[in-house]
């Protein structure tokens, strides 16, 4: 396709390595970050911290500020933190067009509000159409060239056709989705049960813990999409299953390895010091946990890791309480199934 102009707001690992894969294809890219610090690096440099020996192409220009970014753009990337996409769209919206394209690439539920980020865009930018990227892609692989596979999801198959064109290439593979909700769902929600592998291993329980925790945590995840009116089989895809898969296991995953130092006995608070990111599973943790109550359905995963962050219960606790639970069938949950043995 031909060259086009994209605006990526937010320079952290995802957003850098999506700029250069988007500048790699010939694209325009502007790359937006708030830190005039990080601003400064970047342009002396061409190193950034978030993404340790690989170079930003000079071929991006780097902004700090949004009108710049955003000028004539075509596409709007947004990959900052899933709690920050309201004020930076909110601030940048004296400057975007309708005819923008707006594609999120962050994962995750605003916990005010309990929307959805697509919902939070469509709230600040009623007119623009609407993509998520989302799928099994660390960063730091993307960046280097690594095979990788994701999709995108819009109410209209038309956009969603034109950004996979956008993005697509031999090493970056895209599928579309019409099951919007469902995409977003599974992108976030996979992070509460990452956290909880991660807790899991901190505490030094073996493969068995962990493959327990991430089927049941896939359960928990469509339990929750069927009263949200997902399609289920978003959920065996590539956001559903294949997130899980690589968020629960990869040394990349900060959701995973906030749940190890946490399961090894430091706090809440040295834990996101260490880890020195966001980590979109706490918060996504406690708007899972509210929108279970608000369904009226049962996340126990999602229930005792909200308890172990709010330090109502130990991590070894929680695990109890899970092993614990009343019996009961395999296949109960998602769907009314009639088992007739």
């Amino acid at each position: 396709m031909n060259s086009i102009k994209i605006a990526v707001l937010g320079a952290g690992s995802w957003g850098t390595a999506l700029g250069i894969l988007l500048e790699g294809k010939g694209h325009k890219v502007n790359l937006w970050m708030r830190d005039e610090k990080q601003h400064q690096e970047i342009t002396d440099t061409r190193n950034t911290k978030y993404l340790p020996g690989i170079k930003v192409p000079e071929g991006i220009k780097l902004f700090t500020d949004l009108e710049g970014a955003l000028a004539d753009a075509d596409l709007i990337l947004t990959t900052v933190p899933s709690q920050a996409v309201r004020g930076v769209i909110h601030n940048g919206r004296p400057y975007i067009k309708d005819h923008q394209i707006i594609v999120n690439a962050a994962k995750g539920i605003e916990i005010n509000s309990l929307l959805r980020i697509s919902e939070v865009i469509k709230e600040e930018l009623p007119r623009n159409p609407f993509v998520c990227l989302s799928g099994p892609s660390h960063a730091e692989e993307v960046c280097k060239g690594m095979p990788t596979t994701v999709v995108v999801a819009s109410e209209s198959r038309e956009t969603a056709e034109f950004v996979q064109d956008v993005f697509i290439t031999p090493s970056f593979r895209v599928y579309t989705n019409p099951d919007l909700t469902g995409v977003e769902l599974g992108g976030a929600l996979k992070n509460v049960i990452a956290f909880g592998a991660g807790i899991s291993d901190g505490l030094g329980y073996g493969d068995n813990a962990k493959a327990a925790l991430m089927t049941r945590g896939i359960r928990e995840i469509a339990r929750l999409g069927s009263k949200m009116g997902t399609n289920l089989a978003t959920f065996a895809g590539l956001t559903g299953i294949g997130d899980l898969i690589v968020t629960c296991t990869s040394v990349h995953s900060r959701n995973r390895r906030a749940g190890i130092l946490l399961g090894e006995g430091n706090s809440l608070e040295e834990t996101l010091s260490k880890v020195g990111m966001v980590v979109e599973g706490i918060t996504t943790t406690k708007a899972a946990y509210q929108l279970a109550k608000n369904y009226n359905i049962e996340m126990p995963i999602t229930e005792e890791i909200y308890k172990v962050i709010n330090n109502e219960i130990d991590a070894r606790d929680a695990v109890t309480n899970l092993m614990s639970r009343d019996k009961t069938h395999e296949m109960e949950e998602v769907v009314n199934t009639d088992i007739n043995w």
